[in-house]
């Protein structure tokens, strides 16, 4: 049977007991409805996973004994950075949790010229918080022990312009002669930038192009943005990655 898996962002220690993290507890308390003496996964978001018992629920708080520390699942040989333009909530939402799912390990958020989103320095606090916790759900349903690291959203030409590049580098263009698919052997790590609902603008893909950014295609149908970033990792992930 498989165990409930909780995210503790925490420092952990075995034969020690542990407060759930008021999320996690929520979710184990109030929707599953788990009691005393019941078995749950946590994993620190590091790689670490520990079996933890259940001791004692009392309102929301949910108290465990931790058991002992295994090593979780590996990562996949291909470290992927995905560039993604801001989308509206739920677009974005979707595209983080299965962007997770595919093993993607950074995700940069980014704002474009089209992009119909603007964030203020208080909105972009808070949707990264958000964001965050989007993925470790993500981590606890697909049964991954690392969390991506979501950074802070910026400017998209403030990224191009001051980015370390990191392996190969690709942008999603409908218009390129290039295939992803096509594209030789690109190493153990790479850079993926996906457009917002409008795509990137003509002088967005050439500044890109000049930060290293090879523009590429998916196929002969324009994808939506919260489809066309998942399609291209689930591409990069069986040619190069743990897809297979």
């Amino acid at each position: 049977m498989r165990l409930t898996r909780v995210h503790v962002d925490s420092p952990l220690a075995t034969d020690a007991d542990a407060l759930l993290p008021d999320a996690a507890a929520y979710h184990v308390a109030r929707v599953l409805r788990l009691r005393e003496g019941a078995l749950v996964v946590a994993f620190d978001g590091r790689g670490s996973e520990y079996r933890c018992e259940i001791l004692e629920v009392k309102g929301d708080a949910v108290r465990v004994r931790v058991g002992a520390k295994t090593a979780g699942m590996p990562e996949s040989p291909l470290r992927i950075t995905l560039v993604q333009a801001v989308s509206r909530s739920e677009r974005m939402d979707w595209t983080l949790q299965k962007a997770t799912e595919l093993g993607v390990a950074t995700i940069i958020p980014v704002l474009s010229a089209r992009s119909v989103v603007r964030l203020d320095e208080r909105q972009a606090e808070k949707k990264l918080r958000h964001w965050q916790a989007i993925v470790a759900g993500a981590c606890e349903q697909c049964g991954r022990s690392f969390v991506p690291e979501v950074r802070a959203p910026l400017e998209l030409a403030r990224y191009l312009a001051g980015a370390p590049r990191e392996g190969r580098r690709f942008v999603l263009s409908p218009t390129s002669p290039a295939s992803l698919a096509g594209t030789a052997s690109i190493g153990n790590r790479v850079e993926l930038l996906i457009g917002p609902e409008g795509g990137l603008d003509d002088a967005e893909i050439e500044r890109a192009a000049a930060a290293g950014f090879t523009p590429v295609r998916l196929g002969p149908r324009v994808l939506r943005t919260e489809t066309a970033g998942l399609v291209a990792l689930a591409v990069l992930q069986a040619l190069w990655g743990d897809l297979q």
